[in-house]
């Protein structure tokens, strides 16, 4: 028998949104129990009370008792879990069905710290499967974010999010980057296993929390460049994280800030896209909105 599941949704403001997410984790074809802990950031709580729950299926709903903001809403899940494995998923995401049960298997390596699944992306371009490599380590991790390794598709052992491996950071400014800076922490302990297969659908085709707070972009960042040393021995690494800094300050239009970061990225990789990307915002010739929509609508982030 399959280890229990506790599922972290931290949400605001999304209600039809948040019952997709919940509907998807509740028809798991999972044989262990699965507890959805709810954590509503800086709303009313809602009792769900409309939502049918099987046999082994139950929900708890909870406020933020942490730092407003995903980080402390996921924390507050992570120390109410009951059971011996935690996932999380976005409210505005969903799990295919058999997620759970291609996936926890995984976790029976002692060496894997975190499961997850490729992800098939729905943006207002249409459908994209994005298929997730079988492991990744932190040299992958430097180079790439490696998007398809979707936080909504995570599973990891509770006991190692409340020791070894630590809670989510909730000093990252605006939240922004908390999953790739618990990515980055479990590859320093061992490694990063997934199920190729899409089996998370995260949704592109609506308004994100982060789609135009390019200060929080250009803080959060900042900050995961100067927590993380090993940045500085992967030039690929630091500029494609400096490209994304030097963009975010086009889009708000700091030219001299984008020109100074674009500079950097480029004295790492030339070939960096993103640098110049950053000087054509900056300089007015395209808003960063523009380019952000443009690259969402093919599953693309910057």
């Amino acid at each position: 028998m399959p280890d229990d599941v506790s599922v972290v949704v931290a949400t605001r403001s999304r209600p039809q949104l948040l019952r997709r997410a919940l509907a998807s984790i509740r028809d798991q074809d999972y044989p262990a129990d699965i507890e959805i802990l709810v954590v509503f950031d800086g709303t009313e709580i809602d009792d769900l009370s409309d939502l049918t729950l099987p046999a082994g299926r139950s929900i708890r709903t909870m406020k933020n008792a942490h730092v407003p903001g995903l980080a402390g809403a996921r924390n507050t899940g992570i120390e109410a879990a009951s059971h011996p494995l935690l996932g999380f998923c976005d409210d505005d995401d969903e799990w295919k069905p058999d997620k759970l049960n291609k996936q926890v298997p995984l976790l029976e390596d002692p060496d894997v710290i975190v499961a997850a699944t490729g992800v098939e992306i729905h943006s207002a371009g249409g459908v994209h499967q994005r298929l997730a490599p079988s492991q990744a380590n932190l040299a992958d991790l430097l180079r790439s974010r490696i998007t398809e390794l979707h936080p909504s598709s995570f599973v990891l052992r509770t006991r190692d999010l409340r020791g070894r491996l630590g809670l989510v950071d909730e000093d990252l400014p605006a939240s922004y980057g908390e999953d790739y800076d618990l990515l980055l922490r479990a590859t320093k302990l061992g490694r990063i296993e997934a199920v190729p297969e899409a089996l998370t659908i995260v949704h592109w085709d609506r308004t994100s929390f982060f789609s135009e707070r390019w200060q929080g972009i250009v803080d959060g960042l900042t900050y995961l460049l100067e927590k993380h040393p090993e940045f500085a021995g992967s030039k690929v690494g630091s500029a494609r994280i400096e490209g994304q800094i030097a963009f975010a300050y086009g889009a708000l239009g700091n030219r001299h800030e984008a020109r100074r970061w674009a500079r950097r990225t480029l004295a790492h990789h030339p070939l960096q896209p993103r640098a110049y990307i950053a000087m054509l915002v900056g300089l007015g010739f395209v808003k960063g909105e523009t380019v952000v929509g443009a690259l969402n609508r093919r599953g693309r982030g910057m």
